[in-house]
């Protein structure tokens, strides 16, 4: 099989959806790879690497025109007319996208394989892991940066001062996203509170973290009662391949003092929070109701080595399948055929159909 590994577009993204090492597994079992010139700078991995490893450097065009394309984030404007009908791994989020992206997908034949709903035999989300991690990590320090007075925030610490802590952090979401949240958030020696919907996961969080750590179950009116004396909130809701609900209203928003700060990590499904909007690296705040929102999209591509590493490690089995079996390697593995979101000019993902008012393009693609 062909493969092309073209350089990301997206703002500050600076991650890349194969290592040299990948490259040399695929190579020493038969396909051949296109790495554009610069594709692996930003993670650390130069050209001459690829090149060692047994890829061919070329354009961005050469990237393009290949079988299978490899990806971190999804397709921008710039890109689309690149889209010719070969498959496409990679992070698509469609459900949280503008719909001119699946409309495009469906139109250019592309089939669309999206890391995030990828399943394994667990039910659970293995590609997205990963990165809902470094989010999360990064959700409380950012949320800490942006409290300082100096960064427009109302001047609390979220850290231990002489043994007392300081500063109070709302997560909404017990997943991975809420769990690292938490975790940074307490090791700064913040006061923690978790919202979640598994009264379970109280007793294991608070093992791991910390015995202060705080958790409720998440309904409209505990979060509200909460959120009034929050300095942080992180959003980190996830449903399957669906956009996001809405948890935090406006007006929960409107009742956080001045100078609080929001995190909204499940942005790249569309938010959780109604005054959410996407942002991005180069400008990536902004003032609603009082309260500072950071709302980046690609929050992990702030970290692009530890990222590249992390994520590579998870894509690469599911990659090296696709390379050897085509879109046969999807066929009897039910977590695998759930990465599918687009083929042959239909949506094969029913949330991402309902999300975007598409049902008519939706139908089932069985594996088996």
């Amino acid at each position: 099989m062909k493969i092309g590994l073209p350089r990301e577009t997206k703002d500050n993204e600076n991650r890349v959806a194969m290592t040299p090492r990948g490259v040399a597994q695929l190579c020493a079992s038969g396909s051949s790879v296109v790495v554009q010139e610069g594709a692996g700078v930003g993670s650390g991995f130069a050209d001459a690497e690829y090149a060692a490893a047994g890829a061919r450097i070329g354009d961005v065009e050469e990237a393009w025109d290949v079988d299978l394309v490899v990806k971190v984030k999804e397709p921008l404007e710039s890109e689309y007319p690149f889209l010719a009908g070969q498959s496409v791994f990679t992070y698509f989020h469609l459900a949280g996208c503008p719909p001119h992206l699946t409309r495009t997908l469906l139109e250019s034949g592309t089939t669309a394989i999206a890391y995030e709903t990828l399943e394994d035999a667990a039910g659970r989300l293995p590609l997205l892991a990963p990165m809902s991690a470094i989010a999360g990590n990064m959700a409380s320090l950012v949320g800490a940066y942006y409290l300082a007075r100096a960064h427009g925030g109302k001047g609390v610490q979220l850290g231990q001062v002489l043994g007392i802590r300081h500063g109070r952090v709302l997560i909404i979401g017990d997943g991975v996203v809420g769990f690292h949240a938490a975790r940074t958030a307490y090791g700064l020696g913040a006061h923690v509170t978790v919202a979640g919907l598994d009264a379970d996961k109280a007793a294991r969080m608070r093992a791991e973290i910390g015995p202060d750590l705080g958790f409720f179950l998440s309904e409209p009116r505990a979060i509200a009662e909460e959120l009034r004396r929050a300095d942080l909130l992180v959003g980190a809701v996830l449903q399957h391949g669906a956009r996001a609900d809405y948890v935090v209203s406006r007006d929960m928003v409107a009742g956080m003092e001045p100078g609080s700060v929001l995190v909204d990590v499940s942005i790249d499904q569309g938010g959780c929070i109604e005054t959410s909007r996407p942002t991005r690296h180069s400008d990536p705040v902004y003032v609603s109701e009082g309260v500072i929102h950071y709302c980046v999209t690609n929050m992990p591509g702030a970290y692009p080595r530890t990222s590249t590493l992390a994520l590579t490690e998870a894509t690469f089995p599911y990659l090296a399948k696709l390379a050897e079996r085509g879109l046969d390697a999807l066929r009897g593995d039910p977590g695998f055929s759930k990465a599918l979101n687009v083929h042959r000019g239909h949506i094969t993902c029913r949330p991402v159909a309902e999300a975007l008012g598409m049902l008519e393009k939706y139908q089932d693609w069985n594996p088996l």
